[in-house]
């Protein structure tokens, strides 16, 4: 599948500085940002800075230095919110949407990570 990036998107003005963001973590190839609509008391964005659409784009067309940092940034930003479980936190939920099925508002790929209380079950069955 081809995936069309629209630079349009409001990651991409983020990450231009077009439009201003709560910066947790920056790296070379990864920005992670507090949700300006937070779900629970911790609720950070963590975006590739490259043009990636979905979970599975990033993962087949990303550079394996971009992957690895994404990851390690996503591991720094659970302890940094103190949720590692096993670490003193009472854990947390790592979430990204992608498509129409799966609720993706931005078309840019961005890993949620929710913690600071009970968040419940996953999905509920219809």
């Amino acid at each position: 599948m081809a995936y069309a990036y629209d630079d349009q998107n409001i990651f991409a003005k983020i990450l231009r500085g077009e439009i201003p963001n709560n910066t947790v973590l920056e790296t070379e190839h990864t920005l992670a940002f507090r949700d300006i609509s937070p779900k629970a008391p911790e609720h950070v964005l963590v975006i590739p800075k490259g043009p990636y659409v979905t979970f599975d784009h990033f993962c087949n067309a990303a550079s394996d230095a971009e992957i690895l940092d994404f990851t390690r940034t996503a591991g720094q930003i659970c302890k940094m919110i103190g949720a590692e479980p096993g670490e003193g936190g009472a854990g947390f939920r790592a979430i990204t949407n992608a498509g129409e099925d799966g609720v993706q508002e931005v078309p840019h790929y961005h890993l949620h990570i929710l913690a600071g209380r009970p968040l419940g079950p996953m999905l509920l069955m219809r």
